[in-house]
């Protein structure tokens, strides 16, 4: 026996009937609500595409270079380290002190020219030892360098203690020892170079000049030139520059390469050493 169809409430005649729902629970539900995504319609998705939604790249070409143009990207560095002045062609000539192994330079030179070189090496950030029998030479240079930091000091001879080098606090020691130096008890490592000044070139000198990484020789007599081309084996050419030197003007040389050096103090130099002079 059908019974009839219960009557609709006010308000909801002329509706249509309610929707089956899409999820109808069973005894083996676990209680989870089902996810049921409807698909997207072609308007939606013209939607999502269209201008004004999202971020758009550059629409830009790439930048490409074929193998034989990259030979012009480049960027033009120079040496790093102590510009001590400049060669014959007026380019800067710098001197690497702060080197990553250990290095030995010999100055054949005067006092005024070790102070620059200590100046200079001081400004790039390096610590400055100068082992001396002079000090008061030098008191008055380590005292005015820094701007009152302690950046070049002041030792004894025989009496400079281990300096602890390293990549991030470089080390330059000077040894300002006469004419016949003992030998030092601080010797040259990775990050700590060791500058020997000798007045001229005495009959100890070759083992010095022999041993030595880079030699830089100021005015010498004849004589002495013929030392130094025994023990450096410089050209003829060269050598025979050495004795009518500038004061200003040195030989740096190793057994490979030879440069002359003009070295032009600067005002603040100027002042506080003089002017450039050979002779102490």
């Amino acid at each position: 026996m059908s019974h009839p169809a219960p009557p609709m409430p006010p308000g909801q005649q002329g509706r249509n009937p309610a929707r089956t729902p899409a999820h109808v629970a069973s005894p083996t539900d676990t209680g989870l609500i089902p996810v049921i995504r409807e698909p997207e319609t072609p308007q939606r998705q013209r939607r999502i595409v269209s201008p004004g939604f999202g971020l758009r790249g550059p629409r830009r070409n790439r930048h490409v270079v074929t193998a034989d143009e990259l030979a012009a990207i480049s960027m033009p560095i120079g040496d790093d380290g102590v510009l001590i002045g400049t060669d014959p062609e007026s380019q800067p000539a710098v001197l690497g002190l702060s080197r990553p192994t250990a290095f030995d330079v010999v100055l054949v030179g005067g006092l005024w020219l070790a102070q620059v070189l200590a100046l200079r090496a001081a400004a790039t950030g390096a610590r400055v030892g100068v082992e001396t029998g002079r000090p008061q030479a030098w008191q008055q240079l380590a005292q005015a360098a820094g701007g009152g930091q302690q950046c070049v000091t002041v030792y004894p001879v025989g009496r400079v203690p281990a300096q602890g080098p390293s990549v991030s606090s470089p080390v330059v020691l000077i040894r300002d020892c006469g004419v016949r130096p003992p030998r030092g008890r601080v010797t040259s490592l990775p990050w700590q170079a060791v500058v020997m000044v000798l007045p001229f070139v005495s009959e100890h000198a070759p083992r010095w000049l022999s041993q030595a990484d880079l030699v830089g020789i100021q005015r010498i007599s004849p004589h002495e030139t013929e030392v130094v081309s025994d023990t450096l084996g410089i050209p003829d050419e060269q050598l025979q520059h050495l004795p009518t030197l500038h004061d200003g003007v040195a030989l740096w040389c190793t057994r490979r390469h030879q440069k002359f050096v003009m070295t032009e103090p600067t005002d603040a130099e100027t002042g506080m050493l003089g002017v450039a002079r050979r002779m102490d």
